[in-house]
């Protein structure tokens, strides 16, 4: 007010205006400060809601089926035992397969004042194989690897072998989808011995060695492998076989196929025996292992083989069959047959004192069975 008395005393003319201005400001001004409505106490916060749920009683069943197992759901622990194994840390699973086995069988008679009679003996053969197996996917790998050995000692004779095998097989199978249980194969199989074998009771001229005969087979095929079962069908039409004879002495005489030596009027060797024979032909092999009853296992091995190019349809036949009977963990008998036939192995031509021929030789059917109860550890 002091400022508007000033301004008109003093008489100004731009008071005037001033003063317009103000009150013109004072009546079209607002309030920025929004008003604040009161709070109705009255309404109600609520949702409206047009379903009802009803929740029916669970009634008792009547007729319980035997084989659902109805529980309490009470926890408890009186149920809970205490651990007997070792704990063992988790492992990342491996696509390998690994069985060791070590196998020991005996088989021994003893008499004391028997008035039947009879000698005392023992026989023992021990059987060691290694097994180490590959399968992912596309690819199988098969490894197995066996050396067998056993003698038998008679009172009133000098020890005898009874077993004697060193064999390693090694089979490769690609195939193009995991549905086909048929795989494009490769086969890589080798045998011998490890000491002499005699003509019993002879004992100073041996009819085999090591490496003679040692047998090779190499081919290519196709195989049939199932998944879940113990079964390998292998077929090659080509497959070479070769037969060693390291042995000079067997290899002059022609032992196992190979080419004898040649002699001269004297007796002399002009050219010595070939130690390697040559094979080209057509090979099946199958194995197969089923527990057939309880603790009742049988094991199966079948090798055949023909020649193309001497005579085709001859089939050289090598033939496993083994029961295994597992009294425990530890103890087991063992039921075994093998049957082999081969050409090219030979029996010596027997000839009487009156030059007559007894027996003209030949090839012949082999047959072998064992029975043994032993103990077998695996690691």
């Amino acid at each position: 007010m002091r400022f508007i008395e000033y301004c008109c005393k003093e008489g100004k003319k731009w008071s005037v205006f001033l003063l317009f201005f103000l009150g013109l400001s004072t009546m079209t001004a607002q309030d920025t400060i929004p008003v604040i409505q009161p709070i109705d106490t009255t309404a109600v916060d609520t949702t409206i809601v047009d379903t009802i749920v009803i929740r029916a009683v669970q009634s008792k069943i009547r007729n319980i089926p035997r084989s659902v197992n109805l529980t309490n759901p009470i926890v408890s622990f009186k149920k809970t035992k205490a651990r007997t194994k070792e704990f063992r840390q988790f492992q990342v699973p491996s696509f390998w397969h690994n069985e060791n086995v070590l196998k020991i069988n005996f088989n021994e008679v003893a008499f004391v004042n028997w008035k039947a009679g009879g000698d005392n003996s023992i026989a023992a053969a021990g059987n060691l194989k290694f097994v180490k197996n590959y399968k992912f996917r596309y690819i199988q790998w098969d490894n197995d690897l066996e050396f067998r050995y056993g003698l038998n000692a008679q009172e009133g004779r000098k020890v005898r072998k009874t077993e004697d095998l060193i064999r390693l097989s090694s089979t490769f199978g690609y195939r193009r989808d995991t549905l086909s249980n048929w795989y494009y194969s490769v086969k890589a199989n080798f045998n011998t011995q490890f000491s002499n074998g005699y003509k019993y009771p002879d004992r100073t001229t041996p009819i085999s060695r090591f490496m003679a005969p040692g047998y090779l087979f190499l081919g290519a095929g196709t195989s049939f492998i199932p998944d879940g079962k113990k079964f390998n069908l292998y077929i090659s039409p080509i497959t070479q076989k070769a037969t060693y004879v390291l042995d000079q002495t067997l290899a002059n005489q022609g032992a196992f196929g190979v080419k004898k030596a040649s002699y001269d009027a004297e007796g002399n060797v002009i050219a010595p025996g070939e130690n390697v024979f040559m094979e080209f032909g057509f090979l099946v092999t199958n194995t197969w292992q089923k527990e057939i009853f309880d603790n009742v296992f049988l094991d199966h091995r079948i090798n055949l083989y023909t020649d193309y190019l001497r005579r085709f349809g001859n089939i050289d036949v090598d033939w496993e069959l083994n029961l295994k009977l597992v009294v425990n963990k530890y103890i087991q008998t063992n039921i075994g047959t093998q049957l082999i036939y081969d050409d090219d192995i030979k029996f010596d031509e027997i000839i009487a004192d009156d030059g007559t021929i007894v027996d003209s030789g030949g090839p012949r059917i082999q047959f072998k069975q064992i029975l043994g109860v032993g103990v077998a550890y695996t690691f």
